[in-house]
C-alpha cells in the first residue's frame, strides 16, 4: 500500500502548485482579457472569464453599467456621471464673525460640514481672518457656491469639477474580481493537506489581500469626493479705507467735515507755497540790499535838473 500512496503524493504536490501558479497569474490575464475586449484566448485561463461576469460597477446609488452577455461586452450605459467638483471663495466684511456665521447658517441648509477651520484675531481681539473648508452634498454644489459667494463683499471665486467615471468604474470591478479570487484561494487553501501548498497558498492569498485592502481605500475615497464637494472659503476684515471709502458723506456734519477738511487743505497748500517761495524772497532781499549804495547815484543824477540855456544878446 505504501508503494502506492508516494507516487500519489508526488502527483498531487504539482498539481496543486501548478494551481497556485495559475492563480497568480489570473488577475494579469484577467486584465489582458478586458484590454483586449474579451477576446478568446484569454478565456481559457483561470480567473479571465470573471471580469466579464462582473462589470456592473455601481457609480453611487442608482447608477449602473450594463452587464456582459455571451461572452462579449456590450456598449456600456452609465446613467449619470461621476464627479469631483471643488471650489474656493475669498470675501472680505468689516464683521468676520457675522460673515462667518452666516457660512454656517448655508452649510445646515444643504446638509453638509466645516471639515476644517482656522481663524486669526486682530490687535482688538475680534476675528481678523478665518479659514473653512466646507463639504456639501455634491447635487448642491452649484447653488451651495451662489449662496456662499453672496455672503458678504467677493473679492474672488473659482470652481471646478473632474470627471473619474472611468475611474470608479475600473475600481469597482477589480474589487469584484480581487473579492472572487480571494475565495477561491479561501477555498483552495481549506482542501490542502500538505505543508509547501499551505505556505504557497497562504502566499498568494496574503498579496492579494493586500491588493484588496488598496482598492477599498481607492473605492472609499472616490465615494466620498462624489459625494461631498469641497469649498474652501477665506473670510478677511475690510480694511478701514475702504470702510470710510463706502460710508455715506451726506447731511450737515458730513458738509461740516468737508468743508473743514477742505480748509484744512487749503491752509496747507498756502503754508506750503510760502515756505517754498521764502528762500527766494530772502535773496532778493539781500541783492537789493547790496545793489542800494550803487543805485542811488544815479537816482540822484536822474533827478537833477538840468541848466538852462544861453541865447544870444542875453
Amino acid at each position: 500500500m505504501t508503494p502506492l500512496r508516494t507516487p500519489g503524493r508526488r502527483r498531487g504536490l504539482p498539481a496543486a502548485a501548478a494551481l497556485v501558479l495559475g492563480l497568480a497569474l489570473a488577475p494579469a490575464l484577467a486584465g489582458c482579457s478586458a484590454g483586449n475586449g474579451g477576446s478568446g484566448d484569454s478565456a481559457s485561463a483561470p480567473g479571465a472569464a470573471e471580469a466579464p461576469a462582473n462589470r456592473d460597477a455601481v457609480l453611487g446609488t442608482g447608477s449602473a453599467v450594463s452587464t456582459y452577455s455571451g461572452g462579449r461586452a456590450s456598449t456600456p450605459e452609465v446613467e449619470s456621471r461621476a464627479l469631483i467638483s471643488t471650489g474656493t471663495v475669498s470675501l472680505s466684511s468689516r464683521d468676520v464673525a457675522d460673515a462667518r456665521f452666516d457660512v454656517q447658517k448655508i452649510v445646515d441648509r444643504f446638509g453638509g460640514e466645516i471639515s476644517d477651520e482656522r481663524s486669526d484675531t486682530g490687535d482688538d481681539g475680534k476675528l481678523s481672518q478665518v479659514h473653512l473648508v466646507v463639504r456639501v452634498p455634491a447635487a448642491d454644489f452649484t447653488r451651495a457656491m451662489d449662496a456662499l459667494t453672496g455672503v458678504a463683499d467677493l473679492e474672488y471665486s473659482s470652481s471646478k469639477s473632474r470627471d473619474v467615471t472611468t475611474q470608479v468604474i475600473d475600481v469597482e470591478s477589480r474589487l469584484r474580481v480581487q473579492r472572487r479570487s480571494i475565495d477561491r484561494i479561501t477555498e483552495l487553501l481549506d482542501r490542502a493537506q500538505n505543508l509547501r501548498d499551505i505556505v504557497l497558498i497562504e502566499g498568494q492569498l496574503t498579496r492579494r489581500q493586500a491588493t484588496l485592502d488598496s482598492l477599498e481605500r481607492q473605492s472609499a475615497y472616490l465615494a466620498d469626493q462624489t459625494s461631498l464637494s469641497t469649498v474652501t472659503v477665506d473670510i478677511e476684515r475690510t480694511p478701514a479705507h475702504r470702510t470710510q471709502r463706502h460710508e455715506d458723506h451726506t447731511g450737515f456734519l458730513a458738509g461740516l467735515g468737508a468743508g473743514w477738511h477742505g480748509l484744512t487743505a487749503v491752509t496747507v497748500a498756502l503754508a506750503t507755497a510760502l515756505g517754498a517761495l521764502l528762500p527766494f524772497v530772502g535773496v532778493a532781499l539781500v541783492l537789493a540790499l547790496l545793489g542800494w549804495p550803487l543805485l542811488r547815484p544815479l537816482r540822484r543824477r536822474n533827478t537833477t535838473p538840468d541848466e538852462p540855456v544861453a541865447t544870444p544878446g542875453g
